[in-house]
Order: C-alpha cells, then sequence, then structure tokens
C-alpha cells in the first residue's frame, strides 16, 4: 500500500496530569494569597515603606481631611473595582464563573480593568507628584492588561504570571534603570514566581506555553512603562 493510502491519525491532546488532593488544595491557597489583584498594592506599599522620601508631597495631595488616602487609591482602583466588575458581570450572567476558567469570560474584566489601570496611571501622572518610577510600574500594568487581551484572542494566557512577571520586570528596571540595589526582593520575587506557576499547572489551570507567555507580557510591559515614562 502507498503511503498516501494510509488512513491519517490525528495526535490526541495529552491527558493532564492527576495530582494529590492535598498538593491541589497547596496549589490553591498559593493561587488565592498571590493573586495578581494585590500585587499593586504590595507594590506601592514597598515601594513607600522603603523610600518615603520620594513620596513625601505625592502622600501630601494625596490626603482627605489629613487622612493619607493614598492606599486607598491604590486599592479602590486596582483591587475592589475589578473584583466588583467580575461580581456583577457573574450576577448578571456576563462572566460564568467568577474564577474566569475561560477566555469569554475574562474578556469584560480585561476592559473594565484597562480603564481602571489607566486612570490611576494617568491622575497620579497628572498630579505631578507621583515618583518616575511608580508611573511607569502603572502604565506597565495598563500595557500589561492591554497586551493580555489581545493575547486572550488565541490562548489563555496566565493573570497570574503576567502579575508576577511584571513583578520581576519592575525591580529589574530598579536595579539597572535607577542603580537600586533590590537583589534580595528580586531573589524572592524570583521564588514565589516560580510557586505560582507551579501552582497553575498543578491545577491544570494553564498549559506550559501559557504560562511563558505570561512572564514575556509581564516583563516586556513594565520594560515598555519604564522607557515610555523615563
Amino acid at each position: 500500500m502507498l503511503l498516501e493510502d494510509k488512513p491519517f491519525i490525528e495526535a490526541s491532546a495529552p491527558e493532564p496530569i492527576s495530582f494529590a488532593p492535598g498538593l491541589k488544595t497547596m496549589a490553591q491557597v498559593i493561587s488565592y494569597i498571590f493573586h495578581p489583584l494585590f500585587l499593586p498594592l504590595v507594590v506601592t506599599y514597598l515601594c513607600v515603606t522603603a523610600m518615603p522620601e520620594q513620596f513625601v508631597y505625592f502622600k501630601e495631595i494625596s490626603r482627605v481631611f489629613s487622612f493619607d488616602i493614598l492606599y486607598i487609591r491604590v486599592f479602590a482602583n486596582t483591587l475592589l473595582f475589578p473584583l466588583l466588575v467580575v461580581v456583577l458581570g457573574r450576577a448578571l450572567g456576563f462572566v460564568s464563573s467568577i474564577y474566569l476558567k475561560s477566555q469569554q469570560d475574562r474578556i469584560i474584566p480585561y476592559v473594565a480593568s484597562i480603564i481602571f489601570y489607566f486612570w490611576t496611571f494617568y491622575t497620579f501622572k497628572r498630579e505631578g507628584e507621583a515618583p518616575p518610577f511608580m508611573n511607569a510600574f502603572f502604565l506597565g500594568i495598563f500595557i500589561a492588561v492591554i497586551l493580555s487581551l489581545v493575547a486572550n484572542n488565541f490562548v489563555k494566557i496566565s493573570m497570574h504570571t503576567v502579575g508576577w512577571g511584571g513583578m520581576i520586570g519592575f525591580f529589574i528596571m530598579l536595579m539597572f534603570g535607577m542603580d537600586m540595589n533590590v537583589a534580595l526582593p528580586l531573589a524572592i520575587i524570583f521564588v514565589i514566581s516560580g510557586l505560582v506557576a507551579t501552582a497553575r499547572m498543578i491545577l491544570n489551570a494553564h498549559t506550559t506555553g501559557e504560562i511563558y507567555i505570561g512572564f514575556i507580557v509581564g516583563i516586556i510591559s513594565q520594560m515598555l512603562g519604564y522607557w515610555f515614562v523615563g
């Protein structure tokens, strides 16, 4: 029989690896604790704590009735409002699951997050008192969400690794762009990023390619943010 006469057999997709329930529970906890929505607030706290002199005037213009609302601004724009969009989307039937397991579920949250992150960057930049590296950070997040929305048309990019890739990119920019000694926190971030990526794979939430694409998008976005602001 000729080679072309042989029936073509399509290769089946590999079955997802099954892990022990305890390991899956641990992976779920890691995914919750190190969720990317928490990262803007964490970065803001770390930067204000480590470099308070850079935020003296910025915190002054963020006061309402002598109360510092800088953290509240970051919390509302980058965590509270995106969460409310997901919850409202689920309540109205636009989102099938608050865990955003499908690419279609992620469209509305991505679009809403683009608005919220741009507003955060724009207001901080407009006020003129935010340190340049913070403006670059929030611009990088804005770019990352746009790229994630575009990539969502083709793959279910990992939002977790986009976030932690952004952390890596931001601290690399602090190290090489501003000559800051952030070797220790950067090493810790690499370890946490590895844990998060492993957790997402244990939960079969993403393929290896989607994990790597997330890291690449996060790192490149922060570099672009630094380049545009710098």
